[in-house]
């Protein structure tokens, strides 16, 4: 049956995946172990080559190695009777073969843990609790927690997040808003609410003077031991928006001006959307 395969016309070009799927499959036979590489005589497929021995380079290093140390421990050598006549001379060929046997041995270069960790763990610390509020970044925060020992990044405090205060100030009126971390109103006032009516609610005195009343309500509420950060949000270019910057700039707002991290512009734009109302013209 194999002859019959291997003799066929198309046999010699058919992948090698496939000739063994066409030669009959056999049970094992059980043989002796033997050194010799199997010859391409012994195997049904005429295209089977045995495989090439590479020889190990480790090996023959080391067998080179001691074939020099054995010529040099002769006394018919020169360089021995050199060597022993020079004591400066120093011989580190035995134990350079030492060592490549003891790495054969054990496969793998096993690295010696660090001398100090405690000085390791306390410069990470230090370098993260040095940095300013405004550079740490939750990546620092989570190592160098997770390097203290017995911590985890799952037993991990939570960042502090700051309040916010909202400044919404359009043509026809202002709106400030003050917002715990989260995102629960806290105060939340406009121009109407101070006594201002109609196209009075619009100007920057009344955005100015509602400044001045979020600043003093604060204060009255005792909500300075809170808010330990403060990030303000500005949206759109009314009036209000200059009236308000200048109260936190201002003798009004010098208490909390200190505590501002971060001051951000949320106004509302429009990539094409739907069609704006018609302007309105007077006349």
């Amino acid at each position: 049956m194999i002859d019959r395969l291997t003799k066929a016309p198309g046999y010699r070009s058919i992948c090698a995946r496939c000739r063994k799927r066409l030669l009959p499959r056999r049970l094992p036979i059980l043989r002796p172990l033997s050194t010799t590489t199997p010859n391409s005589a012994d195997h049904p497929d005429p295209l089977f080559k045995p495989p090439i021995d590479i020889p190990d380079a480790t090996a023959d290093a080391a067998a080179s190695v001691q074939q020099s140390t054995d010529q040099s421990a002769s006394p018919s050598m020169s360089s021995t009777s050199a060597s022993a006549a020079d004591p400066l001379i120093k011989d580190d060929r035995p134990q350079f073969l030492e060592s490549i046997r003891a790495s054969r041995n054990n496969n793998a270069f096993t690295r010696s843990p660090p001398t100090d960790s405690n000085s390791s763990i306390s410069s990470l610390l230090s370098k993260a609790v040095n940095r300013t509020t405004s550079s740490t970044s939750p990546s620092a925060y989570n190592s160098a927690w997770a390097a203290m020992p017995g911590r985890s990044i799952a037993d991990l405090p939570p960042i502090p997040q700051p309040h916010h205060l909202h400044i919404y100030a359009t043509k026809h009126n202002t709106h400030i808003t003050l917002t715990a971390p989260s995102r629960d109103p806290i105060i939340s006032v406009s121009a109407g609410n101070i006594g201002f009516r109609k196209a009075a609610r619009g100007t920057y005195d009344a955005a100015y003077q509602l400044g001045a009343y979020v600043m003093g309500r604060i204060q009255q509420q005792g909500l300075m031991a809170q808010i330990q950060q403060l990030e303000v949000v500005l949206r759109d270019f009314g009036p209000g928006r200059e009236a308000v910057s200048k109260i936190l700039l201002g003798s009004e707002g010098r208490n909390l001006r200190g505590r501002v991290i971060r001051v951000s512009d949320c106004t509302r734009l429009k990539f094409g959307g739907t069609r704006s109302k018609k302007p309105r013209r007077l006349g």
